[in-house]
């Protein structure tokens, strides 16, 4: 029983800690674009490397 008068405030305090870092976390913007951040991924051009061979339009065609 005497257990629970030590866990009880640590709980709570644990608590209102993560309540107070997901409110800072919303009021700072960290929740505001959730879809670009997986769109940007696909859309952005990978940088190319200076000197490296073009690689062809169509990697089916056979060179013979």
């Amino acid at each position: 029983m005497t257990t629970l008068v030590y866990l009880m405030p640590v709980a709570l305090f644990l608590g209102g800690m993560s309540l107070a870092a997901f409110l800072w976390a919303l009021r700072s913007g960290q929740y505001e674009d959730l879809d670009g951040a997986g769109a940007r991924i696909l859309l952005e051009p990978l940088p190319e490397k200076e000197g490296a061979q073009s690689k062809p339009d169509d990697a089916r065609t056979v060179q013979n």
